[in-house]
């Protein structure tokens, strides 16, 4: 298989490059060449498949034609130590919950699985590598734990000052060995455009290898479309319209459902849920793309003003705005809407949603019709948004899981930089090797 760029002026590659490049030079997204679709078999026999199971039929897809079997198997099988259940929460509404991994949130798949991806090829090469991630919150612990003493990698986490939970960040600045935390003065905008900005200096792809664990890098977001076939075989009322709603910030989430219809995924459309950093949400109304800066909410990891894997959307459907809405479809939430929905979920349910699961199960409400079942999905434990949670619960009522409460004894260790890409750049050229 190989992978081509978004910008369409880069050569393709094969995966081991895609994978340890990150982001193409000409600063697109790389994209497979092709969708295999999953053969008709796969779908009638699923529903007795594990999780690792069906996920290793995925996998096969995307990354058969360059690992073998048996060395896949090892990696999908490692990667999904915790199962993803669907659990009913309300009528035809039911949440798939991505927090029973290592740091409690969705991104434990697509780190855990390109940590282990990548320390496959480097262990073919005895090669050292320099991960740069940037973070809104749960991507850089979901990475720094997938990496955590992963031989010949050395894993840098960016996260702009004051905008991440307490519990997030002491998820990723508490770990040290091969994990160094780079608190920004700024936004997540600007952490993610200082890692883009690395991968096209001339000077450090001289001096260091470097790569990408956030989204943009195919071993991130492909294998989030597992848990997409998951929810379908667990999911009780196929005889409906199934519907995903997906907490959007960066779009990686959405785009690797997008990929998981294209290889035959029986799903009838897209709600991409949105805070108020909205711009995909506009361009679903006006056909216009227009980044902006983001803006703080409460559901902090959907602030992006910028989202990077928009790109592969646009790709995906040749820039055809109509195509894309008849996929997709938009809503948009404030803050004071989050808080209403998620207490009145809790008082009448009893079932507990965290921020960004919110705008998911609210979309949901919002838009579902009668032939149609539901999935959103619930992207992060409630208990790493403490604070705000029990700010509409009342103190007490969210259960904190033995994992966290380890994290917030330890000490937390950081290294303090601006926004400037000077800066960073020297502080790479000093510490990275």
């Amino acid at each position: 298989m190989e992978y081509y760029s978004t910008e369409k002026k880069a050569p393709r590659v094969d995966l081991r490059t895609a994978v340890t490049e990150g982001l193409a030079p000409d600063r697109g997204l790389y994209m497979p060449e092709r969708i295999v679709p999953l053969p008709e078999w796969f779908f009638k026999e699923m529903e007795s498949f594990t999780f690792r199971e069906i996920a290793f039929e995925v996998a096969k897809r995307f990354f058969g034609e360059d690992v073998p079997e048996a060395d896949l198997q090892e990696i999908v099988f490692d990667t999904l130590s915790f199962d993803a259940p669907l659990v009913h929460v309300r009528d035809s509404i039911y949440s798939l919950e991505l927090f029973h991994g290592p740091t409690l949130a969705f991104k434990d798949v697509g780190a855990r699985f390109m940590a282990r991806l990548l320390g496959y090829f480097l262990a073919k090469q005895n090669g050292r590598v320099n991960v740069l991630v940037a973070t809104s919150g749960d991507t850089g612990s979901a990475v720094a734990n997938g990496f955590f003493n992963v031989p010949g990698i050395h894993v840098y986490v960016l996260y702009p000052k004051g905008k991440v939970s307490e519990i997030q960040e002491k998820q990723f600045t508490t770990l040290g060995h091969n994990i160094t935390a780079l608190e920004i003065d700024g936004t997540f905008d600007d952490c993610q455009r200082l890692v883009k900005s690395a991968f096209m200096d001339d000077e450090l792809k001289k001096q260091l290898t470097l790569t990408s664990a956030n989204s943009i890098n195919v071993a991130r977001f492909l294998p989030q479309a597992f848990y997409y076939f998951n929810a379908w075989a667990r999911l009780p009322e196929k005889d409906k319209k199934v519907v995903f709603s997906v907490p959007s910030g960066n779009f990686g989430n959405l785009t690797a459902g997008l990929f998981a219809k294209r290889m035959g995924l029986p799903v009838h459309r897209f709600i991409a849920a949105n805070n108020r950093n909205d711009v995909v949400f506009e361009y679903l109304k006006t056909g216009e793309f227009k980044p902006r800066p983001s803006v703080a909410t409460i559901a902090n990891a959907m602030d992006v003003g910028d989202p990077s894997n928009f790109a592969r959307i646009l790709d995906l459907y040749n820039h055809d705005v109509d195509a894309i809405r008849a996929d997709i479809s938009g809503t948009r939430y404030t803050d004071e809407e989050i808080r209403k929905t998620l207490g009145r979920i809790y008082q009448e349910t009893g079932y507990l949603l965290d921020p960004h699961g919110t705008t998911g199960y609210q979309a949901l409400e919002d838009n579902l019709q009668p032939d149609e079942a539901g999935i959103f999905l619930e992207t992060a434990h409630p208990a790493k948004f403490t604070e705000t949670v029990e700010g509409v619960i009342g103190q007490g009522n969210v259960p904190m899981p033995e994992r966290l409460e380890n994290f917030l004894r330890n000490e937390r260790v950081i290294d303090s930089l601006g926004a400037s890409f000077k800066t960073f750049k020297a502080y790479l050229l000093e510490h990275a090797e």
